[in-house]
């Protein structure tokens, strides 16, 4: 019932812009304690995380490289959580993925891939000229 989906992922030049959606469904993002979460997978690399974002849009960032320049935010109406990416680089290169696991009303979310128990199929992002 729980499902998440990942899009909007393509080429895009260095220093370029671009913005992921993962849209929920089986839950709604305004009411439910879903906590949803962006990986990314890189060639050759395992998956890492990125940035999360709880129930009360709270927000925590993986690493400082994502904080400065990727920034996390949800549309309740859509039920859709957004990774916005600035300056894009080469090595931002990887399939990207969203998650979600359902949370106590806690004011954190957390970055660890265990604590997700639903995840997308993924979409590639490619930064290259």
């Amino acid at each position: 019932q729980v499902q998440v989906v990942e899009s909007g992922g393509g080429l895009v030049q260095p220093g370029g812009s671009a913005s992921l959606s993962c849209v929920a469904s089986g839950f709604t993002l305004a009411q439910a304690n879903y906590v949803i979460g962006w990986f990314r997978q890189a060639p050759g690399k395992e998956r890492e995380g990125v940035v999360c974002i709880n129930t009360y849009g709270g927000a925590t960032f993986a690493s400082d490289p994502a904080k400065g320049r990727f920034a996390i935010s949800r549309d309740n109406a859509k039920n859709t959580v957004y990774l916005q990416m600035n300056n894009l680089k080469p090595e931002d290169t990887a399939v990207y993925y969203c998650g979600a696991y359902e949370s106590g009303p806690s004011r954190k979310c957390l970055m660890g891939m265990d604590s997700y128990k639903y995840w997308g199929q993924g979409t590639q992002v490619t930064v290259s000229s």
